[in-house]
């Protein structure tokens, strides 16, 4: 699932909007620092048909198909026979004609699980470097995807796709789909799709093979008995990934012969661990003959998260040392068992990545071989590793000499990052890995208690690199995984936290119905919780939904339940807030008499409160009020009181803003010379800052809420267990899911004043 990025050869530019990522498999990328790339060998005759299907007319075309689609070539093969390799050549002898780039993604997760098509535009969305909306449906997804690719010189790589369902709906229609090529790979004919023709891929020719072995094994003990290399190639089924495997076995064991080989692979039971066929039986052959400790680690090594393996995981998963296991993992990699990952700088940590061809094999043998106990125990030791990493990740991002900076330097050197660079680089490069990590721990059903951790984890560290809005595309499923957790375990203060933060990306994307019901269900939670503050909130964002639907008289009842609560806790700050909601609602409604008394109120909150600024804005609103109210000279009073408590709170860009409000009261008073001069003052109080229209000015009061308390809109992060705590992100407003046309009206920042 993490194979997906746009890669570029030497010939072509990125796609545009993508951005390089670390481990990137283009077509040009290198494996490995400085290395060369992998040599392919053979299917000569399998290039040119696919060039040749490029080439043809279309069936589309032909039939007189009025929406033109894109050229789509499929290769089909079994697992091993080196599809994805060819794939791969292939884009990079097509990359003068694609000049905007490969766009890849893989479409079957490491445990066989087909991706959905949502799932796989998701993924090429990314790749394309393009925003997704959290929580978006398959076909919303599906369709930003296809208006993304349409007018690129794109090609498109596909791996392991799993059926006609999961591909079709990601190809656009339409004259911009005419310089797209798709290359799926799959094993075997993608029934559905009309008009293609698959590659279907067999053997390695016999001097192919011949020449795929003699670079694992070294020419010459082919070339002394040549018979004996037939009969190997022969017992492989000509298969490329048995025959690397192969040749890493001869070179790993000098003494062999070809012949031996040839017999023990013969003589090998044709069932067992991994299935039938000659990939499997030659994997068991070889892990066989490996020392006990490293057949361990390989075997493993299949609950690498994604497949993606470096010495930490290794050592965190063998339960071994660092130095013992790098020295394993180079010896894998010779023998085949492991493929370096690409685009590593120079004195990086090598990466690698488990064929996946491999993994049903190696998780059989871990299956046939481990306690389920110990089993366990590797995966629990992986987790934490991971916890404690994401914990390094997001306290690096705080001030020196913090507490949490303090403990980072505390680490051993493994698990510290040096820069907050260095830690967000590792976070992206990680993403995809730390879901599917996230994900396997949800479905163990016996890890709850790290998944939990590993989950407030993942979120924390995404929120301080990426922002609550920037990380919401990739937090909307784990906010799904830890509501999971929660109803499984019976977590209702989690669950209460879990709905909230869904319902909050559902309400950020439009989806208020949803949004409300999932605000409803996280009351209840937080009721059986008996935590009030997230019942506090809930029961604010319940009613801010209803504002949003504009159901003036339930937002009304809502926020009157809210304040109940709070003045019952003696929240005063928080009560302030939702006096002031109160108020906007009411002026919405037209109620301006009760708008009025709320923001009164409100005022009288914010002074016991000690709030300045609070007062100040709540004294705005209700300067506004009283003008739609048609009071203007008490609406003129109130709004000079406002400005004399911002300018007391220190406030320039209120003041402003406040300036610029009390300008047009004067002028619709017919004062235009106090107007000029209010103005004036204004404008200079919004040289220095930059002239902002608005004054992005906090509304009806809202400040930050005090520690202990949430907001609307303010993510909840679910913490060790049991615990579900607030970030310090700064809260979002309800006010932003008002009714259109009517945000201008709002907050002392507003310029224009305009009738509800």
């Amino acid at each position: 699932m993490t194979d997906q990025v746009v890669g570029t050869s030497t010939s072509g530019p990125r796609a545009p909007g993508a951005s390089p990522a670390s481990g990137a498999r283009g077509p040009g990328a290198s494996p490995a620092s400085g290395a060369p790339r992998p040599a392919f060998f053979g299917r000569g005759r399998e290039l040119r048909e696919l060039r040749a299907e490029i080439d043809r007319a279309g069936l589309d075309t032909i039939a007189g198909r009025g929406a033109p689609r894109p050229r789509f070539l499929l290769i089909a093969g079994a697992p091993g026979s080196g599809r994805t390799a060819l794939a791969g050549h292939l884009a990079a002898s097509l990359a003068d004609r694609y000049p905007d780039g490969v766009l890849r993604a893989r479409l079957t997760a490491v445990d066989g699980t087909a991706l959905t098509e949502g799932e796989a535009a998701r993924l090429l969305l990314d790749g394309l470097g393009a925003r997704t909306v959290p929580g978006a449906s398959d076909d919303d997804l599906t369709h930003a995807l296809r208006q993304e690719l349409a007018g690129r010189r794109l090609l498109v790589l596909l791996d392991d796709a799993a059926s006609a369902e999961q591909v079709d709906p990601l190809m656009p229609e339409g004259e911009g789909a005419a310089h797209l090529l798709f290359v799926a790979v799959s094993r075997g004919p993608l029934t559905g799709l009309t008009g293609v023709r698959p590659c279907a891929l067999g053997g390695l020719d016999v001097p192919d093979a011949h020449a795929l072995l003699e670079s694992r094994a070294g020419e010459v003990r082919l070339t002394v008995d040549p018979r004996a290399a037939d009969c190997l190639i022969e017992r492989c089924g000509a298969q490329p990934a048995a025959l690397v495997l192969a040749g890493g076995y001869l070179a790993a064991h000098p003494k062999t012969s070809v012949a031996d080989l040839a017999h023990r692979l013969e003589q090998a039971p044709a069932d067992g661990p991994g299935g039938p066929g000659e990939l499997p039986r030659m994997a068991r052959l070889s892990h066989d003959a490996l020392p006990a400790a490293a057949a361990r680690t390989l075997r493993l090594l299949s609950f690498a998260p994604a497949g993606q393996v470096d010495a930490h995981t290794a050592s965190a998963l063998a339960g071994a040392s660092l130095p013992v296991v790098r020295t394993t993992l180079g010896e894998l990699a010779g023998l085949g068992f492991l493929r370096p990952e690409p685009g590593l700088e120079p004195g990086e940590e090598p990466r690698w990545t488990v064929p996946s061809c491999l993994q049903p094999v190696l998780r059989d043998l871990a299956d046939d071989h481990e306690r389920p106990a110990e089993l366990q125990l590797a995966r629990a030791r992986m987790l934490e590793r991971t916890v404690r990493l994401l914990h390094s990740c997001r306290a690096v991002t705080d001030p020196e000499g913090s507490p949490a900076r303090v403990a980072l330097a505390a680490l051993p050197r493994a698990l510290r990052f040096d820069t907050a660079e260095a830690a967000a680089a590792w976070l992206e490069r990680s993403r995809g890995a730390l879901l599917a990590s996230a994900r396997l721990a949800v479905a163990d059903g016996e890890l709850d208690t790290l998944a939990r951790r590993l989950l407030a984890a993942i979120v924390r560290a995404m929120i301080a690199h990426r922002g609550a809005a920037g990380a919401a595309p990739d937090l909307y499923p784990v906010h799904g995984l830890v509501l999971d957790v929660a109803e499984r375990r019976r977590l209702p203060r989690e669950k209460a936290a879990a709905l909230l933060n869904l319902a909050d990306l559902d309400a950020s994307t439009g989806r208020t119905r949803q949004a409300l019901a999932r605000y409803r269900a996280a009351l209840d939670a937080a009721r059986a919780a008996h935590d009030a503050v997230a019942a506090g909130r809930a029961m604010e964002s319940v009613a801010g939904s209803y504002q949003s639907l504009e159901d003036w008289p339930r937002a009304a009842d809502w926020y009157g339940r809210a304040l109940t609560e709070r003045l019952a806790r003696g929240e005063h700050a928080d009560a302030a807030r939702v006096y002031g909601r109160l108020g906007t609602v009411h002026t919405y409604a037209g109620r301006y008499g009760e708008a009025l008394r709320q923001w009164r109120a409100a005022v009288a909150a914010y002074r016991r409160c000690g709030d300045v600024a609070g007062r100040a804005r709540a004294l705005s609103e209700q300067a506004r009020v009283q003008e739609y109210a048609g009071r203007p000279q008490e609406s003129l009073r109130t709004c000079q009181e406002a400005v004399q408590w911002a300018r007391e709170a220190g406030d320039d860009r209120l003041l402003a803003a406040l300036r610029l409000r009390l300008a047009d009261t004067l002028e619709r008073l017919g004062d235009p010379a106090a107007a000029r001069l209010h103005r004036t003052a204004a404008e200079q109080l919004l040289a220095p800052a930059g002239p902002d229209e608005d004054g992005a000015e906090p509304e009806d009061g809202q400040a930050t809420a005090p520690a202990g308390s949430l907001a609307p809109g303010e993510p909840v992060v679910p913490g060790e267990p049991g615990v579900a705590d607030a970030t310090r992100e700064p809260p979002a407003t309800e006010e932003a899911r008002e009714a259109p046309g009517e945000r201008a009206a709002q907050g002392a920042g507003a310029v224009h004043l305009r009738n509800p």
